[in-house]
């Protein structure tokens, strides 16, 4: 039976362009790892672990396959640091009845979504 999610993979096609994106851009940690670049993990400090994965067969995307959502504190702070920055956005701001969220695109191509949950009533 399925335990959990062991890692969410992220194709890139350049690993220094992308580890730069991931931990300068999104301030990650970088943890286990190959030093070509093929494989490197980034652990998230609430839980799980974010893979990326150099290869010429998978393709980079914002528009197929999953969406790694990450959660935040404040999505408007968040938004005009990685806006002052050059981040580009495939959607800015996303309403629904219990959060707010934010696609954004990084170095490779792939979609991110970043959500914040409004404060309940």
């Amino acid at each position: 039976m399925l335990q959990k999610v062991a890692f969410t993979l992220v194709p890139i096609k350049d690993a220094a362009r992308a580890r730069a994106f991931y931990e300068d851009t999104l301030g990650l940690t970088r943890g286990s790892h190959h030093e070509d670049g093929t494989w490197t993990e980034y652990d998230l400090p609430g839980g799980g672990c974010l893979a990326l994965f150099r290869s010429d067969d998978l393709q980079p995307s914002n528009t197929a396959g999953s969406t790694v959502a990450f959660e935040v504190d404040d999505l408007d702070a968040l938004n005009a640091t990685l806006k002052s920055q050059g981040v580009t956005y495939a959607q800015d701001m996303i309403h629904s009845p219990v959060c707010r969220m934010s696609v954004i695109v990084d170095s490779e191509g792939n979609g991110l979504l970043l959500h914040e949950l409004k404060a309940k009533p």
